[in-house]
């Protein structure tokens, strides 16, 4: 019989619990799909592009493939409680080089017992806590810019979206409502939150006040847990719209973007449809690699595309303005 684990709710705590959007949570959820050898029926198209890029820079074989398992627990210094709803990932990052040794041995002490030993970056990690923590921030940093940073306008819009439709739910049907509705392990019943497949006890002893909700684009098929006290425990769920994050983005009618920014430009936003780089949009579209390059300099100064460093080339991606004028042209 499986018992589900219970978080009793006071008035206090129903008062602190707000949404986050959380870069860490991304990183982390992510690169575990990555990890896991996966063809996953959602994410497809991002791993087929991202997979490759991951395993020339050696990441998976570094400090994240021994933090970050294709199974089983996750270390908690990994994913501090965001103080605001929406931290960026360098605010995370600090946090992370600031956490107390205390707190990282301790985590790396589970580590060792659900995987039997620590590897050997672990080991290091343990024994220079400090030290170590900036190795593992910097690789964080470039898994960052080859994962995510090029497609982080796309899930960033799923996040938000997903806050907006659970804020509303609040507001108009009650914290209630909004529980019973966000994952089938998830319900409400008697002033008590119960999830149903977490594997460990939760109570008010051994958790925070209130709760941290973060929608995600990585987490499933199931909703994860994080509870370090005195911090609010942390509900990482599945965002709502994830099932039609990476389907194309038919953009059919561009002459009005075009009579402002130009035949090529306007060419070039929708071929990054996905990131590319300077030669393979200069492949796709017959224009000229120093023409490109001209171009994508505008745009990126413009504010409609951004740049992000995968090894030798650089990726440009559309930003959220860049979807924006362009969703606005297909009215």
């Amino acid at each position: 019989m499986i018992i589900p684990a219970e978080l009793a709710f006071s008035a206090s705590d129903l008062a602190q619990m707000r949404f986050a959007v959380s870069p860490m949570w991304e990183v982390g959820t992510s690169f575990r799909l990555l990890s896991s050898g996966s063809a996953h029926p959602v994410h497809r198209p991002w791993i087929e592009q991202v997979r490759p890029r991951v395993a020339a820079a050696g990441l998976d074989r570094g400090w994240l493939a021994e933090l970050i398992p294709s199974s089983g627990y996750v270390p908690d210094f990994l994913n501090p409680a965001p103080a605001g709803p929406a931290p960026t990932l360098a605010e995370e990052l600090a946090e992370i080089l600031a956490a107390p040794v205390g707190r990282v041995r301790q985590d790396l002490d589970r580590v060792g017992h659900d995987q039997g030993r620590l590897g050997p970056r672990l080991r290091t990690l343990y024994a220079e806590p400090q030290a170590r923590l900036v190795r593992v921030v910097e690789e964080i940093e470039t898994y960052w810019e080859l994962a995510l940073a090029p497609y982080w306008a796309r899930i960033r819009a799923v996040l938000d979206a997903d806050v907006f439709y659970r804020a509303r739910q609040v507001a108009e049907q009650g914290a209630g409502h909004l529980f019973n509705d966000l994952h089938p392990s998830v319900s409400w019943d008697d002033n008590a939150l119960r999830l149903l497949r977490r594997q460990r006890a939760l109570s008010r002893k051994t958790a925070g006040a209130g709760l941290l909700l973060l929608p995600s684009a990585f987490t499933g098929p199931d909703p994860l847990t994080r509870v370090t006290p005195p911090e609010p425990p942390q509900l990482a769920y599945p965002a709502r719209g994830v099932g039609s994050l990476w389907e194309p983005r038919p953009v059919t009618r561009t002459a009005a973007v075009a009579a402002v920014l130009g035949r090529s430009r306007t060419l070039l936003l929708s071929e990054l449809e996905t990131p590319a780089s300077t030669t393979e949009l200069a492949r796709r579209t017959g224009l000229s690699p120093a023409g490109v390059s001209q171009y994508l300099t505008a745009l990126r100064d413009a504010g409609l595309v951004s740049a992000h460093r995968a090894g030798r080339s650089v990726l440009y991606a559309r930003t959220s303005v860049a979807e924006s004028v362009l969703a606005a042209s297909s009215l």
